[in-house]
């Protein structure tokens, strides 16, 4: 047993060849920042090692940061995409968000192309319309454009 200083020191962690860090949150929005501590401006829950695993792996040779989540809230129906987060970002710029409806590739994408596979790839369908109009509010181009 080590402390959380050794095991989640991002320099070890991307001492690892080929480290995948898989982590979750509570919301993601379309810049790609993931939320997982706090909910409605209250806190939730500590952010854990999360940013430390994400900063890590992604300096990992060969490695990866993973974002995975639920597409929609079962108690109260709604998107765990957002459009923007509005409570603190726990952690940004992963290689893939990952939802049972499929998996969004981001990494190195633009901000316009990271949201429309976000929007067609990781959100629930009932909230992809919603996305794309909200995506375009934000000059985003045209997210519209279906993912291949």
């Amino acid at each position: 047993m080590c402390r959380t200083e050794i095991t989640n020191d991002p320099a070890r962690v991307a001492a690892q060849r080929a480290m995948v860090s898989v982590n979750t949150a509570l919301q993601v929005d379309l810049a790609d920042q993931a939320g997982a501590s706090h909910v409605n401006g209250r806190l939730y829950s500590g952010f854990g090692g999360q940013p430390d695993f994400v900063i890590g792996a992604l300096h990992s040779p060969g490695g990866h940061a993973v974002i995975a989540l639920r597409s929609l809230h079962q108690r109260s129906g709604s998107s765990t995409v957002v459009p923007r987060l509005t409570d603190p970002v726990t952690s940004f710029q992963h290689s893939a968000v990952i939802t049972e409806q499929g998996a969004a590739h981001v990494f190195g994408r633009s901000a316009q192309a990271q949201a429309r596979l976000i929007i067609e790839c990781a959100a629930h369908p009932d909230a992809r319309e919603w996305l794309h109009a909200e995506a375009a509010a934000m000059g985003l181009g045209a997210v519209a454009a279906r993912v291949g």
